[in-house]
């Protein structure tokens, strides 16, 4: 593998602003194998990102001005690198400095200073984290008359105040609309060592996921299952519908979400654990946890305590996540 050949293959990248394999094969005239060589390193350092699914896939550059670059700090880009995702309107997924950069220009604003806002910002919000998780019991208590949970964690916040979504939460969101199996599986990365986590310190011996109200051809908690294969007995929760399917994000009173709860989840079961963790993809009012702790409760299948663990929540109490 030549650093010439890789050079020019960034090059032409660059130059033209986006490539296929085609593309290269048919200029380079070298072997695919070598081509995908020198595409994987890289993708591997960062220069370049892909877009689409074979046999249609395009790389593009990832370009930074050098004077842009020093006008972060190493600290901040590091930071920024880690924490920012966004999915452009035309489906490409932009991480860390690149789709930051990409965000400021959309809103026409300054990058280095709007970086420093956005340090500070996310410095205000992971100050309730701990553990690498979130400890919302007090939501659950301050808005139920009867909480059937003794813990709620969230895995992050679902967004954050003017920079909107998190990485999380914008996966989590494209992943349950596009149904995309390879976002629900960087979901299950995600979360697994807070799920670990939760289960070693709670002496957890069953898990349940909540299950969908709508129907989609590829169920997200189904597949976030599949992709976590955790070695504790599963407690078998079945979502029930009326006439009309209404999912927790259209009812805006907590009253008629905790009626939806109540009368939608049926808890198959007849085992008895000592020690429960339910598992939610985005908790709004957490009306639905509540309510199926609850549940479990009144049939006796718990004897000690029923952890709620949701991928991400409101900041705001429980707010309405409207778009989940």
């Amino acid at each position: 593998m030549t650093t010439e050949t890789y050079n020019e293959i960034y090059q032409f990248i660059v130059k033209n602003g986006q490539a296929s394999i085609v593309q290269l094969f048919n200029h380079f005239k070298i072997s695919r194998q070598a081509i995908f060589k020198h595409i994987n390193r890289l993708q591997r350092e960062n220069l370049i990102y892909k877009v689409g699914k074979p046999p249609t896939v395009f790389y593009f550059p990832k370009i930074i001005i050098e004077a842009v670059k020093n006008n972060i700090s190493v600290e901040n880009k590091k930071i920024i690198e880690e924490n920012y995702l966004i999915i452009t309107p035309d489906g490409k997924k932009l991480d860390g400095i690149v789709g930051f950069e990409y965000w400021c220009n959309k809103q026409n604003l300054p990058l280095e200073k709007t970086a420093i806002e956005y340090i500070k910002t996310l410095e205000k919000y992971n100050k309730y984290k701990k553990d690498g998780y979130i400890d919302a019991t007090t939501k659950i208590k301050d808005s139920f008359k009867e909480a059937g949970l003794n813990k709620l964690y969230y895995k992050d916040f679902y967004s954050v105040e003017r920079f909107g979504k998190t990485k999380l939460g914008q996966i989590l969101l494209y992943a349950k609309q596009s149904q995309d199996r390879n976002l629900i599986g960087q979901i299950g990365e995600a979360i697994r060592p807070s799920i670990m986590d939760i289960i070693k310190k709670n002496n957890i011996n069953a898990i349940g996921f909540i299950p969908p109200t709508v129907k989609r051809e590829i169920q997200l908690m189904k597949e976030l299952e599949k992709s976590l294969n955790l070695s504790i007995p599963r407690i078998n929760l079945i979502k029930i519908s009326g006439d009309i399917a209404v999912p927790q994000k259209t009812l805006n009173k907590i009253e008629d979400r905790i009626e939806n709860a109540k009368k939608s989840i049926i808890i198959n079961e007849n085992k008895i654990y000592n020690n429960i963790l339910l598992i939610d993809d985005a908790v709004g009012s957490g009306a639905t946890l509540n309510e199926t702790a609850l549940q479990i409760r009144a049939k006796g299948i718990c004897r000690g305590k029923i952890i709620g663990l949701a991928i991400t929540g409101s900041f705001k109490g429980f707010d309405v996540i409207s778009e989940v």
